[in-house]
Parts: structure tokens; sequence; C-alpha cells
């Protein structure tokens, strides 16, 4: 892939995530790329900018600029806004911190647990987001993303302890397409929230 290919996928099928955070997402995932570290080559943007009553998680493949799918995706309960819990406002790596992590993600393996199906992810950004493992942060499905809770909330998305959960309707789908090597860029707004 070449960066000529990144500026097609920008101007090419919407919905798209925000050209700026597109196409950092997509040097992110050919850097990664070129040192050999994808297997499986897709890629993940979620913009935690967005509230979560909107879609704000995406899957594109950069080889055909198709939008595999655009999704809806919970943040931490320590991550919220306390006076908006639908605003992801503090970002962060702390075990017991119920905050989500920004940065660059690969996935990992699938595997059964409470939470049904669900992805490992391996944070790559010292201090924002090495310690997913450890944490337990992974993508599975949730049923405070799902349509009926959307309905009863007012379209607003339920928080997780840190994890990208997902709608049901979608996750196992998502998570098997995604599974095995693929890069995940979490961002926001102001990046040096993640820190604090």
């Amino acid at each position: 892939m070449t960066l000529g290919l990144a500026t097609d996928v920008v101007a090419a099928s919407p919905p798209m995530p925000n050209p700026a955070l597109l196409t950092r997402a997509l040097r992110t995932f050919e850097s990664l790329d070129r040192a050999g570290r994808v297997r499986n080559r897709l890629l993940t943007v979620i913009d935690y900018s967005l509230p979560s009553s909107e879609r704000r998680l995406w899957v594109v493949d950069p080889r055909t600029s198709e939008v595999l799918f655009h999704e809806f995706v919970a943040h931490g309960r320590g991550s919220a806004d306390p006076s908006n819990p639908d605003l992801a406002v503090r970002f962060g790596n702390a075990p017991s911190s119920k905050r989500t992590s920004l940065g660059t993600f690969l996935t990992g393996d699938t595997y059964t647990g409470e939470h049904g199906h669900s992805l490992e992810l391996d944070g790559l950004e010292r201090g924002v987001n090495d310690l997913a493992r450890r944490r337990r942060i992974v993508i599975h499905p949730a049923d405070y993303v799902g349509a009926e809770f959307r309905r009863r909330s007012g379209g607003r998305v339920g928080r997780s302890f840190g994890c990208p959960a997902l709608d049901p309707s979608v996750a196992v789908k998502l998570i098997d397409r995604i599974r095995g090597g693929s890069v995940i860029v979490a961002a926001a707004e102001d990046r040096a929230l993640a820190r604090r």
C-alpha cells in the first residue's frame, strides 16, 4: 500500500473517520506493515472524540478503500465525562482505572470468556496502552451496546470497564474479521488526555 492509496481512501467511500485521523491511522498501518508486524491486512479506527450515541468504529480494508464495518463502541466508565457520560474525556493505562486506552494496538487471538466471543489486544505504546493484556482490555460483545439498550437510553451506549465493547449483533462477525494481527488505532481530539 502507498500513501497515494491512503489519499484515495480518505476521499473514497463514506462514511469514513475524519480525514486527519484516517490519514494518521493509515500511516501507522503502513509503518507496522513495513516492519512485518501486520498479519491481517485490515485497519480498525476508533474515534473517541465522538459521543457514544454515534457510530465511531470503522473497519477499513486499505487495499480496496472499502468500509467493512461502521459500528457503535463503548468507552470505559473511568473515561466518561461526569456531566455527560456519552462523552469520553479521560483515558489511561492504569489497572483498575476503568479507563479506555488510546493509541495503536495489534489484535491477538479470540477466546470465549465471561462476555462470550472476545478478542485479545496488544497495546504498542509504552505508557499509553501497553498494559492492555494485563488489564484484560479486549473487544467483546455487550448488551449495553445493543439496539435495545440504545433505544431505552435515548441512543446512548453503556460504559465498559475500559474495553471497546460492541453490539452483540455484530461482535462475533467483526471480531473474526480483525483477529490475528490487524491494526487498531484508537484516538481522541486531545492525545495529551491519554496520560492523565
